[in-house]
């Protein structure tokens, strides 16, 4: 199994021993009390749970430049994608370097600490140097790219330092089956006597062409396992729930793969639609799972058309070869094959036109499961079918659900 990313062993943030977490959380009443973004917030549990190894905290203002810029850290870690807490001016009032303050959780009721920090810098970020990051992060500075969006509404002021986490917000106990570790991936894949193993990342319902993906990337890795690793953290509006995706995907993998190939799991991060860099995230993450690999294919961690297809692969073209230990497998286009009788990458199949493959847009596939229709069985199973239109029909059942909150 390779090793953690720029460490020997993993360095989750969380405070395990029960008498010390109990003695912080007691200390952390008497403490200021910062509410985090969701975005940092998403961060202290990626750092509670060891997937952003070997960081102890948030970065200062010239790390998160030096990341935006470079991709590394002034002490020369690779990294592609700052790690910030970032507050309105308001909220930064009166917070001085060398305090400590509690965290407190936004997207829980009541808002419990999440965690509580060391301030070691309290930085003014200036407009230039947010447009900087985000369009160095992002590739655009669009405020229609979600990622964007997201990033320019959580303030200007930024607090650095180190953390200490006591609990990993809502996603245990929403999703108590599927939200893991990056050390418990490592032990439950040690286990399982793994050694190789691909992960497959994804933010969406799996369908035939994701299942065969999975399955091409095995056999030509020739793998011990399979890691389906979805994110379960905040959406862009319209994308589907964690929870009706968790579903989808058990169903998928209980009907067709071996049990004892595939581990379903999921983390704790919001999606950054970064595209490039979002993709080197995801592969240092799996990296810090002990994957060896991580399917990286058309569009990866995409929104629009602000990316080109195959952008994602090519940046790891772009880093120092020494920057990361886990490999990608690049993935085509996968769709299924009238003339073949099977799904195939595209890039496989030179003689197809376009009328050779089955290929529905996301758009045509909404409007068939909001009507209770199932797509082709080429394109879907049908338990997964199942699932969605059950979903999309309690859309349409109940109109307000629509434009819910989206984890």
């Amino acid at each position: 199994m390779i090793s953690p990313h720029g460490a020997a062993a993993l360095s989750p943030r969380l405070v395990a021993d029960p008498d010390k977490a109990a003695a912080l959380a007691a200390a952390a009443r008497s403490l200021p009390q910062v509410t985090l973004s969701s975005a940092a917030a998403a961060n202290a549990v990626m750092l509670g749970a060891g997937y952003f190894t070997p960081l102890a905290g948030y970065m200062d203002l010239a790390d998160a430049l030096s990341v935006a810029d470079d991709m590394h850290t002034r002490s020369g870690l690779f990294w592609p994608v700052p790690v910030l807490n970032l507050l309105p001016a308001a909220a930064a009032d009166g917070i001085k370097v060398g305090a400590r303050v509690a965290l407190t959780d936004p997207n829980v009721a009541g808002g419990p600490v999440l965690a509580v920090q060391e301030v070691t810098a309290v930085e003014t970020v200036s407009e230039a140097q947010r447009a900087q990051i985000a369009e160095r992060v992002f590739g655009t500075l669009d405020a229609g790219h979600p990622g964007v969006a997201t990033f320019r509404a959580q303030g200007d002021v930024l607090l650095a330092g180190p953390i200490e986490v006591l609990n990993y917000s809502y996603f245990q106990t929403d999703f108590p089956a599927t939200f893991r570790t990056a050390p418990e991936i490592r032990q439950a894949m040690a286990a399982q006597g793994w050694d190789k193993v691909v992960a497959f990342q994804t933010r969406n319902p799996m369908h035939r062409a994701h299942e065969e993906l999975c399955r091409m990337a095995m056999d030509d890795l020739e793998t011990d396992g399979l890691l389906i690793h979805m994110l379960l953290g905040k959406l862009k509006p319209g994308d589907i729930p964690a929870e009706v995706r968790d579903a989808a995907i058990r169903a998928m993998v209980a009907g067709y793969f071996p049990a004892n190939r595939v581990m379903v799991a999921g983390y704790g991060f919001d999606m950054l639609y970064a595209g490039p860099r979002e993709a080197l995230l995801h592969a240092l993450f799996r990296q810090n799972c002990g994957c060896s690999h991580l399917i990286v294919g058309r569009d990866h961690a995409g929104v629009g058309d602000y990316y080109g297809a195959f952008d994602a692969q090519a940046i790891f073209d772009q880093i120092p070869p020494d920057a990361l230990q886990i490999k990608i497998y690049r993935a085509d286009h996968t769709a299924w094959s009238k003339k073949l009788g099977r799904v195939v990458m595209m890039r496989d199949a030179p003689d197809h036109s376009a009328d050779d493959f089955i290929l529905l847009s996301g758009t045509r596939v909404r409007e068939l499961l909001s009507a209770g229709t199932a797509p082709p069985a080429e394109f879907s199973r049908p338990e997964v079918a199942q699932i969605l239109m059950d979903y999309y029909q309690s859309l349409n059942q109940s109109p307000s659900n629509a434009a819910g909150n989206q984890s």
